[in-house]
């Protein structure tokens, strides 16, 4: 083949190559805002479409979705989080920008041979997702302050004739830091449910109302008006015995006592007082001639509670500060108190 054949040759060969190029620089400019196959914005698959495809996409299924409010469910209460409130910001554009850009990477010819064979960009941008963090604590704390409920201790209010009984109340608190992790992702998430159910957990008082019981198996309480001894068990008035109190000028102290000391059959310690004139200051043994019989149950500076002999004096104010009782039921309430009982005397 002569020289000039292939001087032709040569030519048509480069004139071909060069409309190619031009035909395949050309089908590329036309795809200049076509993002590649296989590019996803913040989880959406965008690939194959145009910029504006792209950006309208992204707000079906990214920026939509995030802008629905986020409603905390606790207990039959619902607290909302607009996304107005919560300023919620998705930077769709300079999203769609970026994956735009990532598809425009490399030559014309290299892009236009991806998209001949069907190639793919496996590339996801991830998104900038804003929110007002100082409004998500401000539903964190409506829901505390409203949901919080501190526990209440049983209480005993004991009068002379009644022991009443305030029933505990178990509390109930909020775990805000979970809470708060909680909202904070959902803001960012739109696949996260944004419906969210509170972390609510009971508190337990510290005195129940079976502790408040056991605390006070049984409360002694003196009537000293009436001549009245109330003995309650389990909190509730289990019997009354008449008694005799002290004398005017030697009163049986008011009070809130306990009992701080028992005996069966003891001695007297006669308090050095000028009412017991020649016995001040002396240890009467248990016999005829001591005036403590069967029982004593000490309360306060030597005055208890213990049986006598002296029947006529009961119902009477007639001791020298201590309670007198009668001797079969002195020894029947000596079996059911014990060192530590409340003893309440009016």
């Amino acid at each position: 083949m002569s020289r000039r054949s292939l001087a032709i040759i040569a030519a048509m060969t480069l004139a071909l190559l060069l409309v190619g190029a031009g035909v395949v620089y050309a089908y590329d400019a036309s795809r200049e805002d076509t993002i590649a196959d296989g590019m996803r914005i913040g989880g959406v698959e965008v690939g194959g479409l145009s910029a504006d495809q792209a950006t309208a996409k992204l707000r079906r299924e990214l920026v939509s979705p995030l802008e629905r409010s986020v409603i905390v469910r606790a207990g039959d209460k619902r607290f909302r989080l607009s996304a107005r409130e919560a300023r919620v910001k998705v930077n769709s554009g300079e999203l769609v920008d970026e994956a735009v850009a990532a598809s425009r990477k490399g030559s014309f010819l290299s892009r236009a041979w991806r998209d001949v064979t069907g190639g793919k960009i496996d590339h996801e941008v991830a998104p900038t997702i804003e929110y007002s963090k100082p409004a998500v604590q401000r539903l964190v704390d409506r829901v505390r302050v409203t949901m919080s409920k501190p526990a209440k201790d049983a209480q005993v209010a004991i009068s002379t004739t009644r022991v009443e009984v305030k029933a505990s109340e178990t509390g109930r608190t909020i775990d805000a830091r979970k809470l708060r992790t909680q909202v904070q992702a959902a803001m960012v998430d739109v696949r996260a449910d944004r419906t969210l159910r509170a972390p609510l957990s009971k508190v337990t008082p510290n005195v129940t109302t079976a502790k408040l019981a056991a605390k006070y198996p049984s409360i002694v309480t003196i009537d000293r008006n009436n001549h009245r001894l109330r003995l309650f068990k389990d909190l509730k008035l289990h019997k009354t015995y008449p008694i005799a109190v002290g004398q005017a000028g030697l009163e049986t102290p008011a009070g809130e006592y306990t009992i701080q000391n028992m005996a069966e059959n003891p001695s007297w310690h006669v308090p050095d007082s000028a009412w017991a004139g020649k016995l001040a200051g002396r240890v009467i043994p248990p016999g005829p001639s001591n005036p403590i019989k069967a029982r004593w149950m000490g309360i306060y500076d030597g005055a208890g509670i213990h049986g006598t002999d002296a029947v006529n004096s009961i119902g009477t104010n007639a001791s020298h500060g201590c309670i007198r009782m009668r001797i079969p039921d002195v020894e029947e309430l000596y079996d059911q108190v014990k060192v530590g009982t409340p003893v309440y005397i009016v």
